[in-house]
């Protein structure tokens, strides 16, 4: 992203926010996907280096990524083939999982720059997903607050990157009221891009099957298992048949 100056970004912010969705009528029922304020601030701002560290805190409260490392070691013979992550963000669940499987090669995808981790053993490709081939050797497919991201023929053409994945392991927003309502009493422990971007990112969750259905995970090739939690997340592994 080229450099901006403080007043266009704030300008970019108070447009997209002008934009937002937040929860009404209906709000929860049909998926609303607009952009979120973190993807169009420089990687070094000071608003998206505090809006990572509030990040963590809610991954953190959520259990996400203990989710995902307790679930990988249930197939750790498929993850020594490889781990992948999409959407790698800050780097530190690919790094936890390269610590977990130290023989197994890990990879991970993301639009910024390679976060800096001494010693690092990850291979970190940025740009476009849709760019870049997925691994010819399988193995396990990570994503964790992603997928949501996606849309229309976007989410169908990321099933399809998907595909030759041993086993997929997603971590996404549940699409329901109790997240935004647990998200508004975080509030005064945010900054506003925070703030912004958690709601959205809860309209552009999923509700019960639709992650499945719109990834094409459905089609008889998958064993699935899909659970919520009442902290807000929506949980789908999905295993070779």
């Amino acid at each position: 992203m080229e450099p901006a100056s403080k007043s266009a970004i704030s300008g970019e912010i108070s447009r997209l926010w002008g934009n937002t969705v937040w929860i009404g009528s209906g709000a929860v029922n049909q998926r609303v996907v607009i952009p979120e304020l973190l993807d169009h601030l420089p990687a070094d701002d000071p608003e998206a280096l505090r809006s990572r560290r509030d990040l963590r805190r809610i991954n953190f409260f959520m259990g996400n990524e203990r989710w995902i490392c307790r679930e990988i070691r249930r197939f750790a013979e498929v993850a020594q083939r490889g781990i992948v992550e999409i959407g790698a963000g800050d780097g530190e669940l690919c790094h936890r999982l390269a610590r977990i499987f130290p023989k197994a090669p890990v990879s991970a995808y993301d639009l910024a720059p390679a976060p800096e981790f001494p010693g690092s053993r990850v291979t970190w490709y940025r740009g476009d997903l849709f760019d870049a081939p997925p691994p010819a050797d399988g193995g396990v497919l990570v994503a964790n607050l992603f997928v949501h991201h996606f849309e229309g023929e976007a989410l169908a053409a990321l099933g399809h990157w998907m595909r030759d994945f041993e086993v997929i392991l997603l971590n996404e927003p549940d699409r329901s009221r109790l997240p935004h309502f647990l998200g508004g009493i975080m509030h005064p422990f945010m900054n506003r891009v925070t703030r912004h971007d958690m709601h959205v990112s809860i309209n552009a969750g999923f509700r019960p099957g639709e992650l499945v259905r719109l990834l094409g995970l459905d089609d008889g090739r998958w064993n699935v298992r899909e659970t919520s939690t009442w902290r807000g997340s929506r949980r789908v592994v999905a295993s070779r048949t």
